[in-house]
Order: C-alpha cells, then structure tokens, then sequence
C-alpha cells in the first residue's frame, strides 16, 4: 500500500550587515537565503531510525520518554538534532497529538563536498528548521499543516536550548527565505518562560519582545559575490568573547553598536532607493565598525584570508565578513556582474574558493510524495 513522506528543503544563510549588533534589543541586520540547501526525508517506519550520510551514520535508533530523545549512539555531532526532536515532540503532546513512529535521513549542501568542512552558511539553523519541520508535517495528518510563525518559535527555542546564545536571524532565514530585516527576540525572556513552565503550545502563540522579521527588496542590478576562506569558525565561542567585551566595556561597545545601526539604516534605505553606490557604502562603513570591535575587544574577527578576502573586494567595491568572523565567509558587493570574476581570480589566488550563491525566494519547503510500505510495516507503524 502506499503512504504519505515528506521531503524538506531548507536554505542556507549568509549575513549581510549588523552582526554582532544583532544580538542587542532593537538592533537591525540583514541576512539572505542562499540556494544551498539541507534536505530531510522523513516517511512512517515500524521504529524510529535516523539517518545522516553525511556523518557516516544509518539507521541509528531512538526513543522519546519524559521528555528526553535516547539515540542509540553517543554522538556529540547529534546534539542539534536532539533538542529538535525533543521540542517538536513535545509540541506534539502538549496539542494532544500522537507520534508515529517515523525514519528520518538528513543530507546536506551547506559543506564542502570534497572536505566535508562546513561553509558557514548557518548549517546547524537550517538543520534546526528542517527537523521541526519535518516531524510537525508528517504528524499534522489531516489537521492544518504548522504555520512557518510556528516553526520559526519552535526551532529558534531548539536552537537556543543547544547553543546557549544566538540571535535567531539564521533561523529566520531558513524558515522564511528571501532578503529579510531582522531584529532578534528578547532569549532571556524566552528561557525565562519555560524555566517557568510555560508550554511550547503556549510560548509560540505569545508575541515575543523585540521581534521583528520584514522581508525586503535588493536595490536591483547590484552584484553579490561570496568566498570561502577554508577556515573554520564556531559561532558560539565568538559570541561569547564578544559579550565579555561588553560586560567589561560598555561605552566603546555601545559606540560600535551605533556605528553598525547607521550602517544598516544606510543599506535599508539604499535598498528602498534603489541605490548599489550607496549599498556598497554602507557595507564598507560595516566593515569598518565591525574592525573597530575586533581591535577594541582584541577578537580576532578577520583572519588574514578574510582580510584578503575584504581588501580585495575593496578594489571592485565592498567587502566584509558574514556572520561571527573568524573564517567561514566573506561577501563583496559591486556594481558590474562582468567584475565578479575578476574578483573570484584574485580570491583564488589568496587561497579564497568563491562560491556560486543566489538568494534562495523558498525558506522550509514541504513536498509530499508517496512510498511503498508492506501491510505488516503500516499496522506497527500506526
């Protein structure tokens, strides 16, 4: 007979402008979905099995009591994808809905196929979404399918209860898609509501302090150019020296973080405008704030290959770090598509891997298909 799967495509991430600044209340950055996807494959099974190739791990078998996910590995690369499960699972329960048992394979586009290094593309939000995602469709059944709202509060409490810390933006990014302005929501007050008890149910319909998700519109014609320096770089352990700068140093940290909003507003508005000399301004002047924090705090925010990377860029229009710094990618604006490659030449000439990115217009994207399943698989599974 045959049954309902589901396959998940969630895009990447990359940060355009205000990171760092992004974490504080009110603040604005930019981020775009990149068409480099994590795909998860999720269809009813007689036992719950998850599957990761990229890991080298198949089949591995898990189970859900008190509000705990058990896999049968120990495995710290899996931790991401426990606290999803766990709160997709929970949602579940608190909306009187029953879990069926399920086999869930994930793939990944967002490292390098030759490495397997990751490209710093917001690969643990978009595996994040794509887990959630999946478990909500699969199990909604005849109900109403969850609300991209939904999945976005649900994966950024999962996200945050394994990183700790985090703006969410990557997450908005892989749930919605597009070119968005962001502001990220209040994270002491969403982990003060359920260190209170509140519900899953409860919390995603609550309206959360400080959010903002707007999507906008590029000024047309500019060119986007990104590259891969080949160095790793951990998001939260950058995060974290960064909050210590702050606590320690408040005024030239506050000087920072005005810097970078005059910068975001700049490129909001030479979006609005239609204007690429002033979006590539704006990034330049991001740049330069983003420098002065890493020299203030003594972080080193540009690797030599980023500051490579950037100076480069200098020379056909703008360039800066996306996202924490620190290696993974770089983005250059310019005016001419024909200096692109002019510009990929010299990154490949400092060790730089450009990559082919574009905005991606889908965040998670839900398709149904049907597999074949044996009468005796189908009556274990439900």
């Amino acid at each position: 007979m045959t049954y309902s799967s589901y396959r998940v495509s969630v895009p990447g991430k990359l940060v355009i402008a205000g990171d760092y600044a992004v974490l504080e209340p009110k603040q604005q950055a930019i981020v775009m979905a990149v068409n480099r996807y994590i795909t998860a494959t999720i269809e009813p099974c007689w036992q719950n099995q998850l599957s990761l190739p990229l890991f080298g791990l198949e089949n591995v078998i898990w189970d859900f009591n008190h509000s705990k996910v058990h896999f049968s590995v120990s495995d710290r690369r899996l931790h991401f994808i426990e606290s999803s499960i766990e709160v997709a699972c929970r949602f579940l329960q608190e909306n009187s809905i029953p879990l069926r048992p399920f086999h869930l394979t994930i793939r990944s586009e967002l490292n390098d196929p030759a490495t397997g290094c990751k490209y710093g593309l917001g690969s643990s939000a978009a595996l994040v979404v794509a887990v959630i995602s999946a478990i909500l469709r699969l199990n909604s059944g005849g109900n109403v399918p969850p609300t991209l709202d939904q999945i976005f509060k649900l994966s950024a409490i999962a996200h945050l209860k394994s990183q700790k810390n985090g703006s969410g933006i990557d997450i908005a990014a892989s749930t919605y898609g597009g070119w968005l302005v962001y502001s990220a929501f209040n994270a002491k007050w969403v982990l003060k509501q359920l260190l209170e008890g509140n519900t899953l149910r409860a919390l995603v319909k609550k309206t959360w302090p400080n959010l903002s998700i707007t999507p906008i519109k590029p000024a047309a014609h500019f060119h986007l150019s990104v590259g891969w320096t080949k160095e790793s770089s951990s998001t939260a352990p950058m995060i974290k020296m960064v909050q210590e700068f702050r606590r320690r140093n408040r005024e030239p940290y506050d000087q920072f973080l005005v810097e970078s909003s005059m910068a975001v507003d700049r490129l909001v508005q030479s979006f609005q405008k239609d204007d690429r000399l002033e979006a590539i301004s704006s990034i330049r002047q991001n740049r330069e704030a983003l420098l002065m924090l890493s020299q203030q705090a003594n972080i080193r925010l540009e690797t030599s290959k980023l500051k490579d990377l950037c100076d480069a860029a200098e020379k056909y229009g703008s360039g800066k770090p996306s996202g924490a710094g620190g290696g993974d990618c770089g983005i250059a604006f310019m005016e001419e598509e024909n200096q692109a490659e002019e510009l990929n030449n010299v990154w490949r000439n400092h060790g730089i891997t450009p990559l082919n990115l574009s905005v991606s217009s889908n965040g998670a994207l839900v398709t149904e298909y049907t597999c074949e399943m044996s009468l005796k698989e189908y009556l274990v599974s439900v």
